[in-house]
């Protein structure tokens, strides 16, 4: 973990407050040890609730129900592409993480806060309060995990989480400039009959990554009534 603030470095823990750490770029698998490490903290009462952003090299993530049919490319073409696939613990299926796409992992204690259902609703309204930002439209689907444009036919994050003893970690991604044809190797999250899209793809300009995170940030401590700690 030596890219990111050791917990030696931060100040004595406040349950009210959200220590906000901006990775940059990061391979999956780091980013998913520092998350284990991270929730290790959070649950023990060393850390703060925390939100770890950064975006990863091309990688196609499998959640424990994901079958091995929505990965439609063979060895040989992931290779050519440049393209990891990591079996992770989170929910749900399979979905692409790389270049132009924030990654958000919120760390969080939901004792006393709210169940699955609850977290993962809450984190859909955090992702459409952030796009609404940049005055682009997007609502959730009945049945589906994720958030899509306001006519529910273009997805435009997807949602993915694990909760072990109380706190949560993985989280979600917001397509903001990525490579959209990555999507093409797979069925993303199972879903065969709508689209993936992003927020320059919907909008007339491509906003900033770290003007989305910061939003993100924000969103995120209001949804959770924390304080932002950089």
């Amino acid at each position: 973990m030596a890219t990111l603030q050791s917990t030696d470095e931060c100040p004595a823990v406040d349950s009210g407050v959200c220590r906000v750490i901006n990775a940059g770029v990061a391979p999956y698998r780091e980013a998913w040890d520092w998350q284990v490490e991270i929730a290790r903290q959070v649950r023990e009462g060393s850390s703060p609730d925390t939100l770890l952003l950064l975006e990863h090299p091309h990688t196609y993530t499998r959640g424990r129900l994901a079958p091995d049919s929505d990965l439609l490319l063979d060895t040989k073409a992931l290779a050519a592409r440049g393209i990891d696939v990591v079996e992770t613990d989170r929910g749900g299926l399979i979905t692409y993480h790389g270049p132009g796409q924030l990654v958000a992992y919120p760390i969080v204690r939901l004792r006393g806060r709210g169940g699955p259902h609850w977290y993962v609703r809450t984190l859909e309204h955090v992702i459409i309060n952030t796009l609404a930002e940049f005055e682009l439209s997007a609502t959730t689907v009945p049945g589906l995990t994720g958030v899509w444009t306001a006519d529910g036919r273009r997805k435009i994050a997807a949602i993915g989480v694990k909760i072990a003893g109380g706190v949560a970690y993985h989280g979600f991604a917001i397509n903001v400039n990525p490579d959209l044809t990555m999507f093409d190797g797979i069925v993303p999250c199972g879903i065969t009959d709508r689209k993936v899209t992003s927020l320059a793809a919907e909008l007339c300009f491509t906003p900033a990554m770290d003007t989305v995170s910061s939003v993100v940030a924000e969103r995120f401590c209001d949804a959770f009534s924390l304080s932002l700690l950089c």
